[in-house]
């Protein structure tokens, strides 16, 4: 796979993200109570938290990394450096988004003290270890924790059991949902793709002999966005595995992404239009595009035998265990 698409697929992406950044721009009545949190905060949130994964595995002189790293910067003062997810604690404490998207930003090193005092509370109490939720989203929140310095609330090896993936279901039971779920497990587990040691020997054997089978299905239905999730599944899992299946995957997605670096999300390439449908329609798969291909080259890379005379890598900041604060 050496000399493929990826680093090409992720530049474009990264270009078309910043050509677009003020879409993803926050309205000035962020805190009134009828705001669609999935048409403002949601996609500034996926932003920051996919920018801020590619700027943690590529090297300072990348041009991924500088696209990476001004969209992450541009983010943090959408949301007035931090201050906002202060004030959306103090409406909601007992809601997890704020403290979700607040940690994208707290795992490169963006903190904000209000933040970081209130979350030490609210995150010892009883009614926010007791929230109802599903496993995977539950893993996500422990994950949130962990990178914003706190203690996780809950064992994350236990709730990974009770996600989809965590129990090794029947292999052609995979669909649309729970392709999502495996996903974002993988990703909540691995920090996103940070630690794959994380990742148990008996899913990563499953994931080994299955993902291969999901990608390809994925991809015959024309499901971009989800194949790039499996894609970045794919460079998380440790050992070569997998990701031997990705390589005629990236010629299918630098096949459907268009000329100006986006990736539709599902069906066949559309032509730009001249309403705000193009975004909505392709935001979340090229931001994930970029992740996915970032990491595929990252693992790669870190897999080929030293050059001579040695050379650098770019290395995931923090630990290695489930639940180690950054």
């Amino acid at each position: 796979m050496t000399g493929g698409p990826e680093r090409e697929v992720a530049t474009a992406a990264l270009r078309w993200t910043a050509a677009r950044r003020d879409d993803f721009a926050l309205p000035p009545d962020i805190l009134a109570p009828d705001t669609d949190v999935n048409r403002t905060l949601k996609p500034l949130g996926e932003l920051a938290q996919l920018s801020g994964s590619i700027l943690r595995h590529t090297a300072p002189d990348d041009e991924r990394h500088r696209l990476a790293r001004e969209s992450v910067d541009w983010a943090w003062e959408q949301t007035a450096r931090g201050a906002l997810f202060a004030d959306l604690l103090r409406c909601e404490p007992f809601a997890t988004y704020p403290l979700e998207i607040y940690a994208a930003f707290a795992a490169v090193g963006l903190c904000h003290p209000r933040v970081q005092d209130f979350c030490a509370t609210m995150t010892r109490t009883r009614g926010w270890r007791l929230l109802e939720q599903p496993p995977n989203r539950r893993l996500g929140v422990l994950n949130c924790e962990a990178r914003t310095g706190f203690v996780p609330h809950d064992a994350a090896p236990v709730v990974l059991r009770r996600t989809w993936l965590g129990g090794l279901p029947e292999p052609w039971t995979f669909e649309h949902a729970s392709g999502y779920a495996l996903t974002h497990t993988v990703f909540h587990l691995t920090d996103w793709g940070r630690a794959p040691q994380r990742v148990p020997p008996d899913l990563a054997r499953y994931l080994t002999v299955w993902l291969p089978a999901w990608l390809d299905g994925c991809l015959e239905q024309e499901q971009w966005d989800l194949a790039c999730e499996l894609l970045a599944v794919a460079a998380s899992v440790p050992g070569p595995g997998p990701r031997d299946a990705s390589r005629a995957a990236w010629e299918r997605i630098a096949a459907v992404q268009r000329p100006d670096g986006a990736v539709p999300e599902a069906g066949a390439t559309a032509p730009a239009m001249a309403d705000g449908r193009t975004f909505w329609n392709c935001y979340h798969s090229t931001l994930v595009a970029a992740f996915a291909a970032t990491l595929a080259t990252f693992r790669l890379a870190e897999c080929a035998p030293p050059a001579a005379g040695g050379g650098s890598r770019p290395v995931p900041a923090g630990g290695d265990t489930i639940g180690e604060p950054v």
